[in-house]
């Protein structure tokens, strides 16, 4: 495999807050990776970090083999970059179809993979909805929708933050589904979740994060061998 993202010596700070520490991540192409920790560890802000949507203060972030730091979310999306964030960001004053198709577009290579028709395989509640607007979805459909808008974009890289964060149990094993159908397709996954036994599943490779600070990274293997590191930085 070869690498897709590598950010190096990455520091973010929220005003005088360091919230990440020279930290270091990488994807492969074709890799699903999970990165966890518990609320406020530098999660979320490394993502925001890797889109353009936070500005790190130092570090290096290369994507497709170019540095991409400092450039604008919009850039960094058409260079094969998709994101899906914490709230789901969709638009609730367009239904579900505009929401889909204002996205379609090949990815940087020509590919055409996910195509309207496979998104609505793939989600098929999201085609027994599709004039419903936005904001008439439950939490788990908007997720959905979320998700199958970021594939019409046909990426590379997927980064999805608290892919079932709030969800009904039913509804978060159809999310989890989904991802395994995503990672399976060979675009490369960061899956951002707390439910380490679903992500395991999923997953190559694991980070975990600890005040920003990456504490582990390795197979769901070598994580599941060593409970001791699942409850001292994931347990209850």
């Amino acid at each position: 495999m070869s690498t897709l993202l590598q950010v190096q010596g990455l520091n973010t700070y929220y005003g005088a807050s360091h919230i990440l520490r020279d930290l270091a991540f990488q994807v492969e192409r074709g890799q699903t990776v999970g990165l966890m920790g518990r609320n406020g560890m530098g999660k979320s802000t490394l993502l925001k970090s890797i889109v353009g949507l936070v500005k790190p203060r130092s570090g290096q972030i290369e994507f497709q083999g170019q540095a991409i730091q400092g450039q604008t979310p919009y850039a960094i999306a058409t260079q094969g970059m998709a994101y899906v964030p914490e709230g789901r960001g969709i638009f609730g004053n367009l239904s579900v179809h505009e929401n889909l198709v204002m996205a379609a577009r090949p990815g940087v290579r020509g590919q055409q993979d996910w195509t309207y028709q496979r998104v609505l395989d793939t989600f098929p509640r999201l085609g027994e909805r599709l004039s419903h607007g936005g904001q008439q979805l439950s939490g788990g459909e908007q997720q959905m929708l979320s998700i199958g808008r970021a594939l019409m974009t046909n990426p590379d890289l997927l980064l999805l933050d608290e892919a079932t964060e709030g969800l009904a149990p039913l509804i978060a094993l159809e999310i989890w589904r989904i991802c395994a159908l995503v990672a399976k397709s060979g675009i490369s996954t960061v899956i951002v979740d707390k439910n380490w036994q679903h992500v395991t599943q999923i997953t190559q490779h694991n980070v975990i994060l600890v005040k920003g600070e990456v504490v582990f990274q390795g197979s769901s293997a070598e994580l599941l061998s060593q409970p001791e590191v699942l409850n001292q930085h994931l347990g209850v």
